[in-house]
């Protein structure tokens, strides 16, 4: 691993279950959409795709055929990409807990979301993530040899990772997704990103896991750049902002992605490559 030690990993997060295109008239929205974007976002340097499906109205969906739909065209038309495909468990708060994961037991994709708590969702709902969904995702990852993406909105669900550590349901090495400037979640600053981190070193280890994280709204490029610095991951894309820069439309993912190259490289570190991500997440 010593040798990856300079590379950090690019995560594209093409659509969320929010923004729709009067947001952003460039947000991908059906499969056809997602698989050319994110074929699109690994030629720029994206290792992994953070997907959500869309039903026919542009909501968000746990469809499990519109995901297979998805990766079956991208596999169709782009068969020398070799992205990684980490696919959501929480595209729609008002799925059953059956529907949110029939799509992983189908395809056991490399990797898929793990929300590691229940919270209030921009204001308005209830994200629910009981126990007992937490226990049978756990469970049902380890079937199907799923990485978790353990999504920690605060550091109270860090806590939780550990706890579901300590009882057998997630394994090590843990991967975190520090979700930054979420409503009702943690805010996006340095000074919180630092405490999110500092609070996984102490409960699950230093060194025992890795992490990545994104800033939402104006707090984007402050967790992007404190991430890079702190020997972090990164995740860019339209699920959390649809806006480039202040007063400037996205005109698509690749340009985020591009972005976040730049200052990794800049900053003396070099991207990650798909495989090299699987290295150093411990992917089989």
């Amino acid at each position: 691993m010593s040798d990856l030690k300079n590379k950090r990993i690019i995560t594209i997060a093409t659509t969320g279950a929010w923004p729709k295109k009067e947001n952003n008239p460039n947000v991908p929205m059906t499969p056809a959409e997602i698989s050319e974007d994110i074929y699109d976002c690994w030629k720029a340097g994206a290792a992994i795709a953070h997907i959500h499906m869309r039903d026919d109205e542009g909501n968000g969906t746990m469809d499990h055929n519109k995901f297979r739909e998805t990766v079956e065209l991208l596999e169709k038309n782009h068969p020398d990409c070799d992205i990684i495909i980490n696919m959501t468990t929480s595209g729609d708060i008002y799925a059953t807990d059956e529907t949110r994961v029939q799509h992983v037991k189908e395809l056991k994709p490399e990797m898929a979301s793990y929300d590691c708590g229940s919270m209030n969702w921009l204001n308005k709902a209830l994200f629910i993530n009981s126990p007992d969904f937490l226990e049978m995702c756990g469970k049902l990852f380890q079937e199907t040899n799923t990485k978790p993406e353990i999504e920690a909105f605060d550091p109270g669900m860090i806590a939780n990772a550990a706890y579901y550590l300590k009882k057998g349901i997630l394994k090590e090495p843990l991967h975190f997704q520090f979700c930054m400037g979420c409503a009702n979640g943690i805010p996006g600053s340095v000074k919180n990103l630092l405490f999110m981190k500092e609070t996984a070193d102490e409960l699950i280890g230093k060194g025992k896991y890795t992490w990545s994280c994104f800033g939402v709204g104006h707090s984007a490029m402050e967790i992007m750049y404190a991430a890079i610095a702190m020997g972090g991951n990164i995740r860019v894309g339209m699920e959390d902002n649809v806006m480039y820069a202040k007063g400037q439309l996205a005109d698509s993912n690749r340009q985020f992605v591009e972005r976040a190259k730049r200052v990794i490289e800049e900053y003396g570190c070099e991207v990650a490559t798909p495989d090299e991500a699987r290295q150093i997440l411990g992917l089989k």
